[in-house]
């Protein structure tokens, strides 16, 4: 991420640091809210991660001065995020919260969480991935602890690939080639598939490309926003090719079409991210042994790159006391060994994790037996090195998100194309900034 954007968007996140100052100082409020072994400070936690619930009695069997009551919620597509907000409208919200990078910049724009800052010093932020620091950090200020990074991986099955001759692509010339092949060896079984309801899935495309979707340049309180630049209009471009060709499947994600397709054969292909290789186990264990993966095809064969969909933080809401607590339990997660075998060991769980320190846990943790026994995290560490370190998110992802996503649905029903949805989604995002009173660049 570049340092512009942490240094620019002071203006957005004012009112929220306004309501973090007194929670981030630390002191002996914070020191108190840490509780003593005969009386407990109990943190409230509310996730939908797998392994989250391993996680929090993995830590309640070993702390006698905090502990955590947990609820699981849905999936933030599925109503979890609109549960946490109008949780906090009402004052009801639990002390932590699981986030997704790209929602976290609407709920610091929204005042609903705490700055950080105080708890992650220099040396705790020196355990963590560098993006991903980046990413939880606005207006110079540090909004949530990452938990893990979610870069893009190619997982295919390998016994096809095999039978039919086809080799794994490394670029996305390979991959259309590689698509044409499929199609040819079983006229109905596809490589892969464009998910029309995921917008996620097309903005880490674009994101790998090299495109810039958001930006506040240094020295302005003003947000440029570029949905169709040039990384993203050959990015569009290429899938809307794939589309017409019908080389690639269009249906949703984890539908019974989908997950139907993958146990009939007739999908051999799943461009995911890191925490899929425990998903797409789950749904074919019957296929055990023949998928294998491979980093995400690039533009260029000598520059691999790569997007995040997804990955997720941990971060305080505001109207939450016991901060001290709800960090120090935040910090447990993603940084303390027992955490990442509780997670990963019990829950099939293959999140790359954010701190570095904590990857050969993760890598003993997950049985790569699905996978013929290939070494799944040094993939996905070199996958993690090579995520594009331009993307951030905008203060509005749920405008840029529904019309995108409604696009994508005219997209793959024949009567709009990509070209035109990311247009739409452009032109919703600057109306939606607008009507908020940002200031916004428009160069398109």
């Amino acid at each position: 991420m570049s340092r512009s954007w942490s240094r620019s968007v002071h203006a957005l996140v004012g009112a929220a640091t306004a309501l973090a100052v007194l929670t981030a100082c630390g002191g002996a409020a914070d020191s108190r809210a840490r509780g003593t072994a005969d009386d407990p400070v109990t943190v409230s936690f509310w996730a939908w991660t797998r392994g989250s619930q391993e996680v929090v009695d993995a830590f309640n069997a070993t702390h006698d001065t905090i502990k955590v009551e947990f609820e699981e919620i849905p999936s933030g597509g599925l109503g979890g995020y609109p549960k946490i907000a109008n949780a906090v409208k009402a004052g009801i919200a639990p002390d932590l919260l699981s986030i997704e990078y790209p929602q976290l910049s609407a709920f610091v724009s929204q005042g609903s969480l705490q700055d950080l800052s105080g708890y992650l010093t220099e040396d705790v932020k020196k355990k963590f991935l560098p993006q991903t620091i980046e990413m939880t950090t606005l207006g110079g200020r540090n909004w949530a602890v990452p938990f893990d990074a979610a870069p893009q991986i190619f997982y295919y099955r390998k016994d096809f690939f095999t039978e039919h001759g086809i080799t794994p692509p490394t670029t996305w010339d390979g991959f259309r080639d590689a698509a044409e092949q499929v199609r040819k060896a079983e006229p109905k079984t596809r490589i892969a598939t464009f998910f029309p309801d995921d917008p996620t899935f097309f903005q880490a495309m674009a994101w790998q490309a090299g495109a810039q979707w958001f930006r506040a340049d240094a020295g302005t309180d003003a947000w440029r926003i570029h949905t169709t630049d040039p990384a993203s209009t050959r990015t569009a471009a290429y899938w809307q090719g794939l589309i017409d060709d019908r080389l690639v499947s269009t249906a949703s994600s984890f539908s019974p079409e989908w997950t139907g397709s993958l146990k009939q054969g007739t999908t051999v292909g799943y461009l995911g991210a890191s925490w899929g290789a425990g998903v797409l186990a789950g749904i074919v264990p019957e296929q055990k042994g023949k998928w294998a993966a491979v980093r995400l095809p690039s533009w260029e064969a000598d520059r691999p790159a790569s997007g995040m969909i997804g990955g997720s933080t941990f971060a305080v809401s505001k109207g939450s006391t016991k901060t001290a607590a709800a960090v120090e339990f935040a910090l447990w997660m993603s940084t303390h060994e027992d955490a990442i075998n509780a997670r990963i060991g019990a829950s099939t769980s293959s999140a790359l994790p954010a701190s570095p320190a904590m990857v050969p846990i993760a890598r003993k943790a997950f049985d790569t037996g699905f996978y013929g026994g290939q070494d799944l995290y040094g993939l996905f560490e070199e996958a993690g090195a090579s995520i594009g370190p331009d993307w951030v998110w905008g203060p509005s992802p749920g405008a840029t998100n529904s019309a995108l996503g409604d696009a994508l649905g005219e997209v793959v029903g024949g009567a709009s194309t990509l070209p035109k949805a990311i247009r739409r989604a452009h032109d919703a995002t600057v109306t939606d900034l607008r009507k908020r009173g940002l200031t916004v660049e428009d160069p398109s």
